[in-house]
């Protein structure tokens, strides 16, 4: 019976392969499948499709390593889809509606609209949205499956973590950065004169505009956005998604040609021309200016930190009564000032998750110390200027986890690598079990599992 299946699938396979031999894709090249995974089928031009989808951001790729990495990565979710479909996963269509959309979003910006991304992929768009909404389809399934068997892992215990210390060389154990506990006091420059004094400068250049002068030469001389700036503040056809919402609403509103109000981002202040709109993608010209500051604002605020330091180093008050009452960062005022990665709420930064300023500025201090007034930015939009003082209220060395000091770390790890066990054991065991056929060309592939090697250098798995 085991035979005379692999025969129908070898026969089902060479059928495929002689009719996709008459198809064409991307320039003439001959498609066809070049692997079978139980009832899935993977073909060179899905391989290849995810190739140039993965070229659009700047990662070229020619040599066939890359390749034989890729079409492994296939092969392996192709064995964990084909359970979710025996388990009867059902696809989160919401989450993979807006992926696709953000992904349909970001190429057409990359490529620049509906026309080049057809001829980019060589088929029409709504073509290419249905193959890459069974794409997320798949991924849903697969990211499902591999939570499912991960999930099948009992919670690790303190003893199972100690087993995991015992187990594990000293040097496989992670090596815990230093870290560091923060806290500030901030004090902003005045944003409403500098805001009012960009204001009048973009009305200006607006009212030139109106009088007869290039959008293009006023944006090369005066926009303050370095990529756009030297095109005549150009942006290219680009998907609106990918703006601040209130310039995209605007941009959108704009008729091509007409000359917009002043529209205020996280990044500063616009004027903007609109080229061109198709559908929900525009091209727009921009002239930007961000608010700038004084080595007067700069002196005043650095004055009022030099005396809260001074109070705070002589004893006259503590850090965290001057932050509640001084600093004027709201969501470190209430806690005394104590920062907290907005990301994940810890009160511990590693040093890559630190400003640059705010690190040169605490890099040589010791615990319970305090910097000098330091310029840095805040975490609104992509940072808008504050000046600051900072104190280190504990550093934490770099060092091999431990139990007492590094619980959390090791339980993370063991349990990751309980996990990543209990993945792999599931690969193994559907590599045995399921039938697999992969092309030649693919022979000389040095896959990372050897059962996809053995099945490579046969064709068919055993």
């Amino acid at each position: 019976m085991k035979n005379i299946l692999r025969l129908t699938a070898l026969s089902m396979l060479l059928a495929l392969s002689w009719n996709a031999g008459a198809q064409k894709y991307q320039g003439g090249l001959v498609d066809k499948t070049i692997a079978v995974v139980g009832n899935e089928m993977i073909s060179l031009s899905q391989l290849e499709g995810e190739i140039m989808s993965m070229r659009i951001y700047g990662n070229y790729f020619s040599d066939k390593n890359v390749r034989c990495e890729h079409l492994e990565q296939m092969l392996e979710s192709k064995l964990f889809l084909m359970q979710a479909r025996v388990d009867s996963l059902t696809v989160n269509q919401e989450m993979v509606s807006s992926q696709l959309d953000q992904h349909i979003d970001k190429v057409k910006t990359q490529l620049g609209g509906d026309e080049a991304v057809e001829e980019y992929f060589g088929k029409p768009l709504y073509k290419l949205r249905q193959e890459w909404q069974q794409q997320f389809e798949d991924m849903s399934l697969t990211q499902q499956m591999q939570g499912q068997i991960a999930d099948k892992i009992p919670d690790l215990t303190p003893h199972d973590v100690r087993l995991y210390l015992a187990e594990t060389d000293p040097d496989d154990l992670p090596l815990v950065p230093v870290k560091y506990q923060l806290s500030q006091i901030c004090v902003y420059p005045d944003r409403e004169a500098a805001a009012l004094l960009v204001k009048e400068k973009l009305l200006n250049i607006r009212e030139r505009i109106i009088n007869g002068e290039k959008f293009s030469t006023l944006a090369r001389i005066y926009s303050e956005d370095p990529g756009s700036a030297r095109k005549g503040g150009e942006l290219g056809m680009a998907s609106k998604s990918i703006f601040w919402p209130a310039f995209s609403d605007a941009a959108m509103s704009l008729k091509p040609g007409v000359i917009s109000q002043i529209v205020e981002t996280p990044d500063g202040f616009h004027l903007i021309e609109v080229l061109e709109k198709r559908g929900d993608m525009f091209n727009a010209r921009h002239i930007l200016i961000k608010p700038s500051y004084t080595d007067e604002d700069r002196r005043k605020a650095f004055n009022t930190l030099d005396s809260l330091r001074t109070e705070i180093l002589n004893g006259a008050v503590t850090f965290p009564f001057a932050a509640k009452f001084y600093s004027q960062d709201l969501p470190t005022r209430t806690n005394g000032g104590q920062m907290a990665d907005p990301n994940t709420g810890s009160s511990y930064f590693e040093i890559d998750q630190l400003k640059p300023q705010d690190y040169a500025a605490i890099r040589d201090l010791k615990e319970g110390e305090i910097s000098e007034p330091v310029e840095s930015v805040d975490n609104e939009g992509r940072g808008n200027t504050v000046y600051k003082i900072i104190k280190v209220d504990k550093i934490i060395p770099s060092h091999i986890a431990s139990f007492d000091n590094d619980y959390n770390e090791l339980l993370n790890e063991a349990t990751m690598k309980k996990q990543s066990a209990a993945i792999d054991e599931f690969l193994d065991s559907k590599l045995k079990t399921t039938y697999i056929v992969i092309d030649p060309l693919f022979r000389d592939c040095e896959f990372s599992r050897e059962g996809w090697n053995k099945i490579a250098r046969t064709g068919v798995a055993e």
